[in-house]
């Protein structure tokens, strides 16, 4: 199980890196051109926001882990994507953009899985 957590917590944090680092770096227009039609309502410092957390937490996932240095930090930094992906699917629903909903649930699930197993029997 420890090694199915490693590997979730890496795809996980290759996800959101990729997904923060573009919000982080990308014009809020062609955000919302590439298909990113959320962000044409909020404003643009809550993108930069989200994409810094993203970034953050996919740090957080692998690296105090990696480095034995607060290992505890990963187990929150699940948890934390697992908060903002909630927050995704309630405004993908409201959009009524369900496939994307879709996708933020299975990124929720295995967010919960890594958070689940770091805090509890797995734990580092």
């Amino acid at each position: 199980m420890n090694v199915l957590l490693w590997i979730l917590a890496g795809v996980l944090a290759a996800a959101f890196l990729a997904a923060g680092a573009l919000k982080l770096s990308q014009p809020k227009k062609k955000l919302v051109a590439s298909g990113m039609g959320w962000a044409e309502d909020a404003s643009t410092g809550t993108v930069k926001l989200i994409g810094a957390l993203e970034v953050l937490a996919a740090i957080g996932l692998v690296l105090p882990a990696t480095l034995g240095i607060a290992p505890a930090l990963a187990p929150l930094a699940a948890l934390g994507l697992a908060l903002v992906m909630i927050g995704a699917v309630v405004v993908h629903a409201r959009r009524g953009e369900a496939q994307m909903a879709a996708v933020n649930v299975v990124l929720l699930t295995l967010a919960a899985v890594v958070a689940w197993g770091r805090f509890g029997p797995y734990s580092f």
